[in-house]
């Protein structure tokens, strides 16, 4: 059997203070939340020789975990530290980049990216004591092509993208468009791409078990003439699929441990693989475009980021995201560099600029009307920052 390796990714995030206000108004399933994120190293322990797993978690979800004040709340639900411990463990995981306050990037303005993206390697190269996050997850997949500079400054070797918006510049199989590293490039700077397998990773999100997955991946890759590469990715905190405390109606219990245990003896051409392991061996073949778009979200494809801006509030909300982006680098502008005389203008327009990061989360967006109201209390709030710094 030719080997079939498999990338798994899990994206983590909870918007900041949402697991605090769950557990003061919903508090079992802020229970199901923290003990979804505490299964996972918990599953794996008797796996490091086969299990491979790939974790992006927001900035937001690493303050909370890593609150002191947090930590005491839910002892006894979940020890964060120790958690935060085991996801250290690299026989067992590998932790994606991503930007702090989980914003869909090509919707904001790109002149708050480097922000969301440097606050998260803040904090993160904190907690898992490190420098080195070779990948990067873009929130809600939401990729463009003019990120790719900022990532390569940054340090990341690959980014993972959905394989629904990936054109091939290299003449190009669809098997090996979708099972193949590829080098995306947007001026002189390249990044390798990751494609994301989406009907797969629906499959991971919504329920499968091992022997389904193994069957449906030796169909989809048996007509490729090189080593493939099969990426899913899903959210790993978010349904019941994941958040099932019962180990014979999760994603741990029915399809990963058995999938391990599948390997472990021997009986399928699937391997479990880090993405920077596989790309070590063979590299990155063809050149590819990606669309600007998102992954798909229930009814929607991505296109267009429906989900983010189908609405006339979410429109306005984001227009006033661009414009409060636009009036603080402008303060900054004719604030200077940092010096004693000005500390006080700058510690205001820090005060102003987390709270506008924090408006740009995509959750203020997703759910249609319901939390565009966040986003524009984030916003009055960087505004009274503002307004005295001008």
């Amino acid at each position: 059997m030719a080997t079939v390796y498999h990338a798994l990714v899990l994206n983590l995030h909870q918007p900041a203070g949402n697991l605090e206000t769950l557990l003061a108004r919903n508090e079992w399933e802020a229970r199901e939340i923290l003990y979804a994120l505490d299964r996972i190293p918990r599953s794996l322990w008797n796996f490091e020789d086969t299990a491979r797993v790939h974790l992006s978690l927001s900035g937001t979800l690493l303050e909370t975990l890593s609150n002191p004040a947090f930590q005491e709340r839910v002892y006894g639900i979940v020890k964060c530290g120790d958690l935060l411990w085991h996801l250290q463990n690299r026989r067992l995981f590998r932790i994606l980049g991503t930007g702090y306050y989980h914003p869909v990037l090509p919707l904001i303005p790109p002149a708050d990216w480097a922000a969301h993206l440097e606050r998260w390697q803040g904090i993160a190269s904190h907690l898992f004591w490190r420098r080195d996050f070779p990948g990067f997850w873009p929130p809600e997949m939401g990729f463009c092509m003019e990120l790719i500079p900022l990532l390569r400054r940054l340090g990341y070797r690959y980014v993972l993208v959905d394989s629904e918006h990936v054109e091939p510049v290299t003449p190009m199989r669809w098997e090996e468009i979708r099972y193949r590293p590829h080098l995306a490039r947007h001026g002189e700077a390249e990044i390798t791409v990751i494609v994301r397998d989406r009907e797969l990773s629906y499959a991971q999100e919504s329920g499968m078990d091992h022997g389904w997955f193994m069957y449906e991946v030796h169909e989809r890759v048996k007509h490729c003439d090189f080593p493939p590469l099969v990426t899913t990715c899903s959210d790993g905190d978010n349904g019941g699929w994941f958040r099932n405390s019962s180990y014979r109606g999760n994603f741990w219990g029915v399809f990963y441990q058995p999938l391990l245990e599948t390997v472990r003896r021997g009986e399928t051409e699937v391997r479990p693989t880090f993405i920077e392991d596989y790309l070590d061996q063979y590299g990155a073949q063809g050149e590819v475009r990606v669309r600007t778009a998102a992954w798909n979200t229930g009814w929607h494809s991505g296109i267009g980021f429906t989900q983010w801006t189908g609405s006339q509030a979410q429109k306005d909300a984001l227009r006033r995201v661009h414009e409060t982006s636009q009036a603080l680098h402008e303060a900054l502008r004719r604030a200077g560099p940092p010096t004693p005389e000005n500390a006080a203008i700058h510690h205001r327009l820090a005060e102003a600029q987390w709270r506008l990061l924090r408006a740009e989360t995509s959750c203020n967006f997703f759910w249609g009307e319901a939390w565009v109201s966040r986003c524009h209390q984030d916003l009055d709030d960087a505004w009274r920052h503002l307004q005295p710094a001008g």
